[in-house]
């Protein structure tokens, strides 16, 4: 099992920056990639990045290029999301996830998730 623990959400206006962390524990070494989604209201869950353990390994969607950056810092076991330049539809439940596939997008290929925390960017 891995247990993970986001933290850093909050309401922020248009244009502002938030910085995203997710705490990891248990089993870690069980889990090669660490992903991040997000979730609106009424709609799916919606992959936003992920890198991988080790190595250089980044992914991100298109709505994420040039404003999001993920980071990891593996003594501490968290992984970062820093999100700049953010807009009003970036306005999500943002949940951090634990995987094994390299390159995955799917919720499915994620085993384990956070609770969630509350982004909310105003206009």
């Amino acid at each position: 099992q891995v247990q993970l623990v986001e933290s850093g959400g909050g309401l922020v206006q248009a244009g502002g920056s938030l910085r995203l962390s997710c705490a990891a524990s248990g089993r870690t070494r069980s889990s090669s990639v660490m992903g991040w989604f997000r979730q609106a209201p009424g709609k799916g869950r919606e992959f936003v990045t992920a890198i991988a353990w080790s190595g250089t390994s980044t992914w991100y969607a298109d709505s994420a290029k040039g404003r999001f950056t993920i980071s990891r810092d593996n003594a501490k076991n968290t992984v970062y999301l820093q999100m700049n330049s953010l807009k009003p539809e970036d306005t999500a439940v943002y949940y951090c996830a634990a995987g094994r596939t390299l390159y995955s997008r799917s919720p499915d290929q994620y085993a384990f998730w956070g609770q969630g925390t509350q982004v909310t960017v105003s206009s």
